[in-house]
């Protein structure tokens, strides 16, 4: 049996970094995937800010106490970042990549024990003022009530062209090609729309007197799921889904999508056997 964990959206509580060195160290994962929104919120910090050495102090410094701890039982970590994080920060993920504490995913893929695994970060606009992570979905619609990824702030500059006409839809067409994806994993931060994963609580919310959306997901992430079926999605961003909803997994065909997303205190922690996604657990610890 092969032991992955996932979690997602940690937002920098060192209590749920702790929780989750430690259920590594006692269980000994062969993989540990983490889902983005991993530091401390992006629109309160700067370079100069100690919230910036955030990557070091508990991510550098925890992992690389883990890797001495655990030495050739050291999982492999993969990781991508979200919304809430400054892009700013790939600098020094990429200086823990160049240590072999883990591997930065975003736009990437790597083989992993049999198995492919992509990254994707990228989510549809929100109602948030950062945007490093922001693309129009499958077109340059934007719900109400959210910002549009052309206005807001970003800690990278990146060309307007790119901002305007890039979307979810073709960035997943390019990672991907035409590649077998039966035995492929998706480490996304955004969820697949209208399904358990992503419902928000706007119950009776209206703008103009137009209800919201209470379904934030990417209709791009989910039309490329029911297209390509890979084996296995995994996904955060709305922390409020699986409570609301009841549930923390969806099947769409024969794809099997969880999230780690929690807003509770705990971490909530992911744990399955590729090659048995259905006996997949999830636990708040």
């Amino acid at each position: 049996m092969n032991l992955w964990f996932f979690v997602s959206d940690l937002h920098g509580h060192l209590s749920r970094y702790q929780k989750l060195f430690q259920v590594i160290l006692t269980e000994r994962p062969d993989v540990v995937l983490l889902g983005g929104d991993l530091l401390p919120d992006g629109l309160s910090s700067s370079r100069d800010s100690p919230e910036k050495s955030f990557i070091h102090i508990v991510l550098q410094d925890g992992f690389g106490a883990l890797k001495t701890q655990l030495s050739s039982t050291y999982p492999q970590i993969l990781l991508i970042l979200g919304n809430d994080d400054t892009r700013a920060e790939e600098i020094e993920l990429m200086q823990g990549e160049s240590l072999g504490l883990w591997n930065y995913l975003h736009f990437r893929k790597i083989d992993c024990g049999g198995f492919t695994v992509y990254g994707y970060a990228c989510v549809p606009p929100t109602p948030f003022a950062l945007k490093d992570w922001e693309r129009y979905d499958v077109s340059r619609f934007v719900d109400l009530g959210c910002i549009s990824p052309e206005e807001g702030w970003r800690s990278v500059p990146v060309s307007p062209q790119e901002i305007r006409y890039t979307t979810i839809q073709a960035d997943l067409e390019l990672l991907t090609n035409n590649s077998d994806l039966s035995r492929a994993i998706f480490l996304f931060h955004a969820p697949p729309h209208q399904t358990t994963l992503d419902r928000v609580a706007l119950d009776g919310r209206m703008i103009d007197n137009t209800p919201l959306d209470i379904h934030a997901g990417s209709i791009a992430i989910r039309c490329f799921i029911e297209k390509r079926q890979p084996l296995i999605t995994l996904h955060g961003h709305i922390h409020e889904s699986a409570r609301i909803t009841g549930s923390w997994r969806e099947r769409l065909g024969r794809t099997w999508a969880f999230t780690a997303a929690h807003d509770g205190a705990e971490l909530a922690l992911v744990r399955f056997d590729p090659a048995e996604p259905e006996k997949a657990i999830r636990a708040l610890i």
